[in-house]
């Protein structure tokens, strides 16, 4: 599904990846796992088209997209919950759902309206909260959102990085059910 072959990414003259390759199959969840400054997020960022990598090359349902616009390798189904979560303070929590679906054609509006009613059956405190600004929540209600605001793009593979960052153990199992549910819905991690 996921194929990232020998890539090189540099910031300015720091060599951040050297020769990254890794494989993910369809249903699978896999992790990156190393250090602060190990380049977990940059391989995250070079995937989802916002950094470049200088060689190698990036394949997702066997088409390229290294060098493709992130907005074009979303509508090829591949979503990211960035790291801190990153909602849209001064938007409700129904907006920020809704901008998650900004990919999808306005003929789908029903389609929209049903998926965020199963965003918010996932997530039952959001749907409380829908009218709320998003600025308000709390970070694990923050963190809901953002994978809920992924969910809306309806990708094949969504990629998260630190999703447990800042969160109280409690949350953190409530997260991870959540990535679980989701992965077992059909959706790699």
């Amino acid at each position: 599904m996921l194929s990232v072959n020998d890539i090189n990414v540099y910031y300015g003259a720091i060599h951040a990846l050297k020769g990254l390759s890794f494989h993910v199959e369809e249903g699978e969840i896999v992790s990156l796992i190393g250090a602060n400054g190990a380049g977990k997020t940059t391989a995250m960022h070079t995937v989802s088209g916002l950094l470049r990598s200088k060689t190698g090359d990036i394949t997702f349902m066997g088409e390229s997209i290294e060098k493709m616009e992130p907005h074009r390798i979303v509508r090829l189904g591949l979503a990211q919950v960035p790291e801190g979560r990153r909602v849209f303070s001064n938007l409700t929590v129904q907006e920020n759902l809704q901008m998650g679906a900004y990919i999808r054609p306005a003929t789908q509006s029903r389609e929209v309206d049903r998926d965020l009613e199963l965003v918010f059956k996932r997530f039952p405190r959001l749907k409380e909260r829908r009218r709320q600004q998003a600025g308000t929540l709390s970070g694990g209600e923050q963190q809901m959102l953002a994978i809920g605001r992924a969910l809306m793009s309806r990708p094949k593979m969504m990629l998260l990085d630190e999703p447990s960052m800042g969160l109280s153990p409690i949350l953190v199992q409530e997260i991870f059910s959540c990535i679980r549910e989701v992965n077992e819905s059909g959706t790699t991690i």
